[in-house]
């Protein structure tokens, strides 16, 4: 019987009639609702026709999570008064609840995705609602990107709604509207209980999230936060915290509370989520969720939120190759929506473990996942849709070029895509596998050669990281998981299941795919050891990650990248794995992350393996020739063979290529500077020359500064790089020569540059006295005596630049400094002649200094002639 005062209840109904005319009119909708309005139970019901409003139509509700997909179906079924698999069913991965009868059927956004890329036209669907779209996960995008390609040029009558409560309206109303105009915006209105607002920040500080590490100091606070809640407040707890190791921690720290703690996050058992979402039996609960619980779920009593203000998010570290999950600051919108939760029920209450002068500096939203995250995935996805740019898809932000260009790389490496971008039949298979291309690749190259059930288990440990407990061997951690009763060996169980299934359907795989780790499929030397095993699905998976030992538990991985294994004892995973690990001399890299302020990343999960498996698995790597370059200041010539950044051999080179030499030889230029080179002081004041005279007059004459002449070192020193075999050589170029060359011989002005900048000005005594180009501005340096009679101070380069004249006293001291030689004889050379005269009588000053006879030497010797 369907509950119809519950459906009666719920506000979105107030916006039913808009939307159905905006779907008729247009055939998309953005959908506005605050939480628990109903738009994720009541609007699939009457868009199908399930409650008694208009035709039958078949509606496909997207999820971004399992927890969601499964609790909004059943509760739909609920409100039916049925059970989920009948007018109302679900599908996720590994788990479907659906029959011939179903109207409604819910699926995660990756299982939406699947769909598509098999039957690009959704036949019988005739509704796709897009729900949370505000949280931006790349899945989602891509479905929405597809969906509207899909109604542009297959299905036009496909209606699409894209539903959340807090997003960017506009936004998502113009992509859906494309070129027929932004599509209209229906919104509903509310009737959530207030929710005051509580700030209670830690009292001392506490260091920022970084990588997967939270502050112990802020998980006691919030615990105590949530003490504080109980004590003040009625009514059950929601507390908001980023991944599932705080959860734990926090629910250690809350041992002896007068409340049943409850655990909800993605990995949790489905009855335990469920019994959460149930509701409680009178007794006061505390349930400690991830962003799984900020939307889609309502869970029953809950009167107060306490929001820890973090969030887990993916993001790519390109620089490194890793891709994990990082913890960050959740935004101003998801902070909105956390704080309703308080208010579904009644009148709640919401505790921030954060300053409300913080609160203004949080991000509006949350960062688009297809900004920062690792886009391999996306890119398969696109190439299989027939689009390997992505050019043609209608998507909100436009994927960055460089992690583009970074994941179809991958993707060639794998086979997964040719060289024009296109997807392969092999990638095809991939993306139907329903993983991440990397593991889908370990897969089908891995079960040849194993044998698919024991490449399915291994990907399955892969697809979703073990718990801390099961330690950082990655062998060993299967052999727990396969003797296991917990929540996770359940689940990896199941997903083994699936993936054997995938992984024995015909297709492109082994050694007739690209990249097969060994000849042959289960021969005999195939790895039969839970550790070879182990350690060559790892290995597939991802070769860039295949490391060697450098000693004392670091490793180079053959990215170039360093890693640390924890030492025993410390760190999350230490212990008995850690100490295998460390005397390893290779590993295959499952999964790292990078702790702050390290330059090495940090090892979570490995296997062990040996140089053959890390050869034949990261053969793409492998790379053997000349190199000569620059090192500890001088050239080294090797034949080296590598695996990637790992240095197999290598041997002395008798005779490197010219060309390798004099591009180590610039290189080392470039590194190290022009001080290897040999300026004697004509070279040093040629140069200080031709700046000035660049600077004064620019073109032809060249920039001669450090960044100039490194750039083209081809130009002035070409001759003599090309002769260099070392140090010792660049030490004897003369720099001077060599400089010269750039002077603009060729239009002529060469000829004038003795003129514009004269390395020496003959002055009135007759010495030729060197100009100091140096400074901002010429400088002449000569004893007072030798310019009587000069009227006018010196210029340089044409005439425009005056000369600073810097007056000697006899003893060759500065005595005064002008730029206007004239000025000086008439107002200054009074007082100068009033203080040296009597220090130097031998010398002569006479009183009018214009008309007087110039000289280097004394009175005496003057009068003689």
């Amino acid at each position: 019987m369907i509950a119809r005062d519950a459906l009666a209840q719920l506000p979105v109904r107030t916006a039913l009639p808009a939307l159905r005319a905006a779907l008729e009119e247009a055939g998309a909708a953005v959908l506005c609702a605050p939480p628990g309005t109903g738009k994720t139970t009541l609007v699939p019901l009457e868009l199908a026709g399930l409650t008694g409003a208009g035709p039958r139509r078949r509606v496909l509700v997207a999820e971004p999570r399992r927890i969601a997909a499964r609790a909004a179906a059943r509760r739909m079924a609920w409100l039916l008064g049925e059970k989920a698999g009948d007018q109302v069913g679900f599908t996720v991965r590994g788990e479907r609840r659906a029959g011939p009868r179903t109207c409604v059927e819910v699926v995660t956004t990756g299982v939406l995705l699947q769909r598509l890329q098999r039957d690009p036209e959704l036949a019988g669907v005739d509704v796709v609602v897009l729900d949370e779209c505000h949280e931006r996960h790349l899945d989602a995008d891509t479905c929405a990107a597809f969906l509207l390609d899909v109604r542009e040029t297959l299905r036009p009558e496909l209606r699409l709604v894209a539903a959340s409560a807090t997003t960017d309206a506009e936004g998502w109303a113009r992509l859906l509207g494309g070129s027929q105009g932004a599509a209209p915006v229906v919104e509903a209105a509310g009737v959530s209980h207030p929710v005051e607002a509580v700030w209670a920040p830690p009292e001392r500080p506490v260091r920022p999230a970084h990588g997967m590490r939270v502050d112990p100091a802020l998980l006691t606070h919030v615990a105590g936060v949530v003490r504080r809640a109980l004590r003040e407040r009625s009514g059950d707890v929601l507390c908001f915290l980023p991944g599932v190791g705080e959860i734990g921690r926090v629910a250690g720290e809350l041992a002896g509370v007068d409340a049943e703690v409850l655990q909800v996050h993605g990995r949790a058992p489905a009855e335990v989520q469920d019994a959460v979402l149930a509701g409680g039996d009178g007794g006061r609960r505390v349930v400690l969720a991830t962003s799984v619980a900020e939307s889609s779920l309502t869970v029953p009593g809950v009167r107060v939120v306490v929001d820890s203000g973090l969030a887990r998010v993916p993001r790519m570290d390109h620089a490194r190759g890793l891709s994990a999950l990082a913890t960050v600051r959740a935004s101003r919108a998801a902070a909105r929506q956390r704080a309703g939760r308080a208010g579904r029920e009644a009148p709640g209450v919401v505790y921030r473990c954060w300053s409300q002068g913080e609160d203004g500096r949080l991000p509006a939203f949350p960062e688009p996942e297809i900004k920062v995250a690792d886009l391999t995935a996306f890119a398969l996805q696109a190439a299989c849709w027939g689009d390997p740019a992505a050019s043609g898809l209608a998507l909100l932000d436009a994927p960055p070029a460089g992690a583009l260009a970074a994941a179809r790389e991958v993707l060639t490496a794998i086979g997964a895509v040719d060289e024009d971008g296109r997807a392969t039949e092999r990638g095809t298979r991939m993306a139907r596998v329903g993983l991440h291309p990397r593991l889908a690749r370990a897969l089908l190259d891995g079960a040849p050669e194993v044998g698919v059930r024991r490449a399915a288990e291994v990907v399955a440990l892969l697809s979703e990281e073990p718990p801390r407990a099961y330690g950082d061997d990655l062998a060993e951690a299967w052999r727990t998981a396969r003797r296991g009763g917990d929540a996770y060996a359940a689940r990896w169980r199941q997903e083994a299941r699936r993936l054997a299934s995938a992984g024995a359907e015909p297709g492109t795989g082994g050694a007739a795919g690209a990249g097969a780790a060994t000849s042959g499929g289960g021969g005999a030397g195939a790895p039969t050891s839970d550790d070879a095993v182990a350690g060559l699905i790892a290995a597939l998976a991802f070769p860039e990650r295949v490391a060697r030992a450098r000693g004392a538990g670091s490793y180079l991985m053959a990215s170039g990248t360093g890693a640390e294994l924890a030492g025993a004892g410390s760190g999350p995973r230490a212990g008995r794995g850690g100490s295998r690990l460390r005397d390893a001399a290779w590993l295959a890299v499952a999964v790292a992350d990078r702790p702050v302020a390290a330059v090495s990343a940090r090892v979570q999960l490995a296997a062990v393996i040996d140089e053959g498996t890390a050869r034949a698995a990261a053969r793409a790597l492998y790379s053997s020739g000349e190199e000569v370059h620059w090192s500890d200041g001088d050239v080294v010539a090797r034949r080296v063979t590598r695996l990637g950044a790992i240095e197999l051999v290598s041997r002395p080179l008798t005779a490197p290529g010219a060309e390798l030499l004099r591009d180590a030889v610039v290189a080392g230029l470039r590194r190290e500077g022009l001080g290897l080179l040999r300026w004697s002081p004509g070279a040093a004041s040629l140069r200080q020359r031709m700046a000035f005279v660049h600077r004064e007059l620019g073109a032809p004459w060249p920039d001669v500064s450090d960044a100039a002449l490194l750039e083209r070192v081809e130009d002035w020193l070409g001759v003599e790089v090309g002769r260099a075999r070392r140090r010792a050589d660049l030490e004897r170029i003369d720099a001077g020569q060599a400089l010269a060359r750039l002077l603009p011989w060729a239009s002529g002005d060469a000829a004038r540059f003795d003129e514009l900048a004269p390395e020496r000005i003959e002055v009135p005594s007759g010495s030729r006295v060197r100009v100091d180009y140096g400074g901002e501005q010429p400088v002449l340096a000569v004893k007072l005596q030798e310019l009587f009679g000069w009227q006018e101070s010196p210029r340089v380069a044409g005439g425009r630049v005056p000369v600073l004249v810097h007056l000697l006293s006899p003893a060759g001291r500065p005595a005064a400094v002008t730029a206007d030689l004239a000025s000086f004889w008439k107002d200054g050379y009074r007082s100068v002649r009033a203080e040296l005269r009597g220090r130097y009588p031998k010398h002569p000053w006479p009183e009018d200094p214009t008309t007087a006879q110039p000289t280097r030497h004394t009175t005496a010797r003057l009068k003689r002639g």
